[in-house]
């Protein structure tokens, strides 16, 4: 067959590609992407189609979309969707978004926010689909599942090498905090991959597409002490936890913060932990200079053999994070809770503590 007949795939997926870029450019891109805000247009049109198919949109349903750009995954939401709300912080992008809708005759059933998705409120929704800006995934994805809103379940397209994280499982190699915290508090599921070839411009790596239920049931437990314990496992998540509790200098930090809830909570268990704050580099005293007291040290080894009496008494010296299961880590969470050692400081105010929140979701 003739390879002017586009018979051979790989040259009709070429000329696919081509047209939808010159299509793209000659309609929509009066407009410069800004690749610093992730801005890369999903144009597949199978892609789109399965991501919608996927989500479950129910006729009453009303879908959060974050960074929407020209519309392309908004227009076909409006199809299936009771309403769209859009979150676009660029107002070129919304200029454009709201002119498609209207050509459509769907404005009426289009909400668009032009804020900063990570500092506006969510309003109410039913589902969440998106097409994630690489730079924003981490702290997204912790609004999403530990956010004030119910939802029934979010479709995001993420980078692929993100996306592998979110999904890995304890055992694999790429079990991580940011698997560990997401799945405390809700399931992963893959959908697809996505080839970096469906994007105007085209993006350095592929993506994939993952869909995020919420857990019906929730461990009690308080999820900033959970984030401080598992950045705290995980820093070392291939050494066995008790070589990463005989570290010094976390030891030392450890040791400080019981120190100060101790006081606020007029505990006086650890009252004897008086830590100056002359450190070096490693978070250790330097003996040397006699800036490490003797007393410190003593209670350093004393609060280094309650650690290790928690880890003894569980089992858990010789374990690994990376292989834990969640109800294990909680187990010792557990452990550590009833000796009263904990991971988290003092409450924060609320923009510091959804900037924690969110470092508490890299994928380390």
């Amino acid at each position: 067959m003739s390879t002017r007949r586009f018979n051979n795939v790989k040259d009709e997926d070429e000329q696919y590609h081509n047209k939808l870029r010159r299509k793209t450019e000659n309609e929509e891109a009066q407009i410069y992407l800004l690749k610093s805000r992730g801005q890369h247009l999903l144009m597949n049109p199978r892609v789109l189609n399965t991501i919608v198919q996927k989500s479950n949109i129910l006729p009453t349903d009303t879908v959060l979309e974050i960074g929407p750009g020209t519309g392309n995954l908004t227009l076909k939401l409006l199809e299936v969707a009771e309403k769209v709300i859009a979150i676009e912080i660029d107002k070129r992008m919304v200029e454009i978004l709201h002119k498609r809708v209207a050509e459509r005759g769907l404005q009426g059933r289009l909400t668009v926010i032009c804020q900063d998705a990570l500092k506006t409120e969510f309003p109410q929704f039913d589902l969440m689909v998106a097409n994630i800006p690489y730079g924003i995934s981490s702290p997204l994805v912790a609004k999403l599942v530990y956010g004030k809103n119910s939802y029934r379940s979010g479709t995001l397209l993420l980078q692929k090498e993100f996306a592998r994280r979110l999904l890995a499982n304890p055992g694999d190699s790429e079990f991580n905090r940011l698997a560990v915290n997401v799945k405390l508090v809700a399931d992963v599921e893959f959908v697809m991959n996505v080839s970096k070839k469906d994007f105007l411009p085209c993006p350095k790596v592929d993506s994939s597409v993952v869909k995020i239920h919420p857990k019906t049931e929730i461990p009690e437990v308080d999820f900033d002490e959970w984030c401080a314990f598992t950045r705290t496992c995980f820093t070392k998540k291939n050494k066995t936890l008790g070589a990463i509790f005989k570290q010094k200098g976390m030891l030392m930090e450890l040791m400080k913060l019981q120190e100060t809830k101790g006081d606020e909570e007029n505990n006086t268990i650890y009252s004897d932990y008086h830590v100056n704050d002359a450190e070096d580099e490693d978070g250790a005293r330097n003996e040397g200079n006699g800036n490490f007291s003797s007393t410190v040290g003593k209670n350093l080894n004393l609060f280094k053999e309650i650690i290790n009496d928690i880890l003894r008494s569980g089992g858990f010296e010789d374990k690994r994070p990376s292989k834990l299961s969640h109800e294990e880590l909680l187990d010792l969470l557990s452990l550590f809770n009833q000796a009263r050692i904990h991971f988290h400081g003092q409450v924060k105010p609320m923009d510091e503590s959804e900037a924690e929140l969110a470092s508490a979701f890299d994928p380390l």
